[in-house]
């Protein structure tokens, strides 16, 4: 069970700020956001703790989603990878999901939930992989690495590359830390 309550209803000003960014947004109809105690499921029920920083942790999380020049391919590949490597179920549930609709293959989708090295068919999804790697494990990039994603994504892309990887451990680690519950119906991959 999640360690944070959902809220649900008596918001303040600043939390129904948090939530109609969230339920308005570009992450789908409002209806897939909330769960049915009437709270908003994932990482978006605890910027509602916090709302004067959390409206802008869901800003921040729609734009690096939705307004950057990576291809959605490459982006559900790094999120997929920080969810793994941070043992977040949540984060995994969700995006492992986006990317295998996004065109990871299923194979390197597992690998990566393995915590294997996966068999990438793409020099771009290479490069992000390997750089993506190298952040999480090192919190550097190697010239090589670096040079590599660079060329796939430019001097944007990849800007906007390391930004969404560390953003996606924000969330996962919030995500770990109030063991936010996968939908019913669904196993976690790792323990709480």
């Amino acid at each position: 069970m999640t360690r944070l309550a959902y809220i649900t209803d008596d918001l303040t000003a600043d939390q129904q700020a948090v939530w109609d960014c969230v339920t308005n947004g570009r992450r789908g109809p409002a209806d897939n956001l909330i769960n049915d105690d009437g709270g908003l499921i994932g990482p978006f029920n605890a910027p509602l703790y916090a709302a004067a920083t959390g409206r802008k942790v869901v800003e921040l999380g729609e734009a690096l989603r939705f307004d950057t020049e990576i291809d959605n391919r490459l982006l559900e590949l790094a999120v997929s990878m920080v969810g793994a490597h941070w043992r977040s179920n949540f984060e995994w549930y969700a995006h492992s999901r986006m990317a295998i609709a996004a065109g990871i293959s299923r194979e390197a989708v597992a690998a990566i939930e393995r915590g294997d090295e996966p068999d990438l068919d793409r020099d771009d999804e290479q490069a992000v992989y390997a750089l993506t790697h190298s952040l999480l494990t090192t919190g550097r990039a190697a010239d090589d690495v670096h040079a590599a994603a660079r060329e796939h994504l430019g001097d944007q892309g990849l800007v906007e590359l390391t930004q969404l990887i560390g953003y996606y451990c924000m969330i996962s680690l919030t995500l770990n830390t109030f063991q936010i519950e996968l939908p019913p119906g669904n196993e976690p991959v790792w323990p709480y």
